[in-house]
């Protein structure tokens, strides 16, 4: 399995017959290197979306229109991609589960907003969530834009996660001590990839924080592009 960063929220995960592309902002992402999108794109199989802002969506209904794969996520935002994109959709909810590929791949909840960009301002998206994604041995927990919140409690117990990719960056989500908090209290991991960092000068530029506040933890601050295979 390889877990490869987009920048940002973005990740592309390939896993048993799926290369998931998830949250896919790359066009105008400061973080990812435009020349390489090709490299980023090739081959995916399904786009996975945690909520409508921009900076989660933004390539998405593009990429799906290239490669003609369906677009997953919350039933309210992808039944208005379906009408109005001409696009192919899983739609699901909270606490429903697809396949994607082999990957099983189940929404959680989480704790943030969700909106589209209107001309006449924000455009109801559907809920904001999470995912836990099983397959090659390994249950992936992607929190998705989160503070916070007790339903990890019930998460970690049931899905029992070894992977964490958290949003860590603060000021919209957790910060890195407040990442490092909801990993110990709630979830047993093994590795922990912070994500929603380093983009904007206002978000945290350095995982370090989380690192010391979890020894035993493989914590891996992730390079845009480089594979992390586990």
């Amino acid at each position: 399995m390889n877990i490869i960063w987009l920048g940002h929220s973005g990740f592309r995960m390939e896993i048993e017959d799926a290369a998931i592309l998830i949250d896919p902002w790359l066009t105008g992402n400061p973080m990812f290197p435009q020349e390489r999108r090709a490299e980023a794109v090739n081959g995916a199989t399904h786009i996975l979306i945690t909520h409508g802002h921009n900076d989660h969506t933004g390539d998405a209904l593009a990429i799906a229109k290239e490669l003609s794969i369906p677009v997953a996520g919350i039933y309210d935002l992808i039944s208005y991609w379906e009408g109005r994109e001409n696009i192919a959709g899983i739609g699901f909810n909270k606490g429903g589960t697809v396949d994607l590929g082999g990957a099983r791949v189940s929404m959680v909840n989480a704790c943030h907003s969700s909106s589209l960009t209107g001309k006449d301002g924000p455009v109801y998206a559907g809920h904001e969530s999470g995912y836990m994604i099983a397959g090659e041995g390994h249950v992936i927990y992607v929190s998705g834009d989160t503070d916070i919140m007790a339903d990890m409690g019930w998460m970690g117990d049931l899905h029992d996660p070894d992977i964490g990719i958290l949003s860590a960056g603060g000021y919209f989500t957790m910060d890195m001590q407040r990442a490092a908090y909801a990993a110990r209290k709630f979830f047993n991991f093994k590795t922990v990839i912070p994500s929603h960092y380093k983009t904007f000068p206002l978000l945290e530029q350095s995982a370090e924080a989380l690192k010391s506040a979890l020894p035993g933890v493989n914590v891996i601050e992730p390079v845009v592009l480089e594979p992390i295979a586990l």
